[in-house]
């Protein structure tokens, strides 16, 4: 695979079109930046109001809810056990994917657990997704590979069904507006709409963040979020496979079905950055590699600041390279103390002399079976949930940092919500369209 000139140019085309989407842009960076520790001025600290999910441990009972599954892979697969783990009253009716593997080891899953999805109920193809929102189901379940996530939750949305989205929810700037222009669509609706970063709704986060918002480490003066482990899953490319069934079956290492790692995982450190901070980032400059990656045209490694309004900044480092030393956690440093937060593992509080004040573990539950019990709770019950357009946000952070350490240079937020970036080919049939052969690895610092 060739390298290539990625410059900040191409990257950044049609910044300078504001428009429309620059409106939205600017309402979303505004839209985040009230309240706590993200109030801008240091040693003024306010509480805001967090909105925090309900984390009952079962969903209540209510009226049945059926939920379609529109991508049957790992994750769609967990999501729709976790969605039945939800409470009682809930049943997986539909079933969509592009592969007749996926949907049949989904499928006889369901029913070793006596759960049978009708054979009618079961569609493939790139159109499946539109037939599983037009089968009668309450809910969608979005799980397929990133890049499509734009075009069926704006199909779900359209067709009023609750949606829980897998993150990220986009992996480009038009999809993200795509995304935020169909959250706010929703939003008079009344429809409920969960995402993929669970630690929203992991209790040992929320309790931290209640504290923070106490004011137990003062005014937040700096972030550091990671995700470095060893390398992830890939597929080796199959003779019997055409082009496009390669990349989709080997998705998470093509940037234009995943977003690159600092979108596609790294996402969920980031999120936490916005959530506890209250408030976007400004601009990025960072780097990255590619050292070890056996498939696609992604990086190895990304290290990002991220600088806010006021001059705060918030280091971001995600890895996927075998060998190395590794850490999924986050850290907010304070004028009164310090958080810690982890994947794995007890959440604390210390103060500026190292005791500890907090600790908290998670609850039984586990955070992706929490996340539908949140969901159904909140259908049940009628309580407001969409986390669309603050995901979006965050994944537009990690698309932000992931520009930047292609090209070398700054981005800034306003560049990158009024971009045209579109990545991926413009037609999506089962065959070889010739994107591969002119595929090819960012080189930062050409133009």
């Amino acid at each position: 695979m060739s390298e290539n000139n990625f410059s900040r140019r191409k990257f950044l085309a049609g910044a300078a079109a504001v428009g429309a989407a620059g409106a939205m842009g600017v309402g979303t960076l505004s839209s985040c930046t009230s309240g706590g520790s993200g109030s801008g001025t240091i040693g003024n600290w306010t509480p805001r109001e967090l909105n925090l999910p309900p984390l009952l441990d079962t969903a209540p009972e209510g009226k049945e809810l059926k939920a379609g599954v529109i991508g049957c892979g790992g994750r769609g697969s967990g999501a729709a056990f976790n969605f039945l783990n939800a409470g009682t009253g809930l049943s997986i009716t539909a079933l969509g994917d592009v592969f007749q593997d996926r949907l049949d080891d989904l499928k006889n899953k369901l029913k070793e657990k006596n759960v049978e999805v009708p054979e009618e109920n079961c569609f493939i193809g790139f159109d499946a997704f539109e037939k599983v929102i037009d089968s009668g189901v309450d809910i969608v379940i979005l799980a397929t590979p990133p890049k499509f996530r734009p075009q069926h939750f704006e199909a779900a949305v359209k067709a009023r069904k609750h949606v829980f989205m897998e993150k990220p929810v986009a992996v480009d700037p038009e999809g993200i507006r795509q995304v935020i222009a169909a959250a706010k669509m929703a939003e008079p609706m009344g429809l409920k709409i969960v995402t993929g970063t669970q630690r929203r709704h992991q209790h040992k986060y929320v309790n931290i963040l209640k504290e923070i918002n106490n004011n137990a480490i003062g005014d937040i003066i700096s972030a550091n979020v990671y995700w470095n482990q060893n390398q992830l899953w890939y597929r080796n490319n199959n003779p019997a496979w055409s082009e496009m069934e390669w990349m989709i079956r080997d998705w998470v290492n093509w940037c234009w079905l995943s977003g690159d790692h600092i979108v596609e995982q790294h996402v969920h450190n980031l999120d936490v950055a916005n959530w506890f901070l209250g408030k976007l980032p400004v601009k990025a400059l960072g780097f990255g590699s590619r050292q070890r990656r056996v498939t696609g045209d992604q990086y190895d490694n990304f290290s990002v600041d991220f600088v806010l309004d006021d001059g705060r900044q918030i280091h971001s480092m995600c890895r996927q390279i075998n060998g190395c030393d590794g850490g999924v956690y986050e850290t907010f440093h304070g004028t009164k103390g310090m958080s810690f937060t982890s994947q794995g593992g007890t959440a604390t509080i210390s103060d500026a002399s190292g005791s500890q004040l907090f600790a908290f573990d998670d609850a039984p539950n586990s955070p992706y079976d929490q996340e539908h019990i949140d969901l159904v709770t909140c259908i049940r019950k009628d309580i407001p949930i969409n986390e669309a357009e603050g995901t979006a946000n965050s994944c537009l952070m990690g698309i932000m940092g992931r520009v930047s350490a292609y090209t070398g240079k700054e981005v800034t937020w306003d560049e990158m919500m009024n971009s045209d970036i579109k990545l991926g080919p413009t037609t999506y049939i089962m065959g070889n369209i010739g994107y591969i052969e002119t595929a090819s690895i960012p080189v930062p610092g050409k133009e």
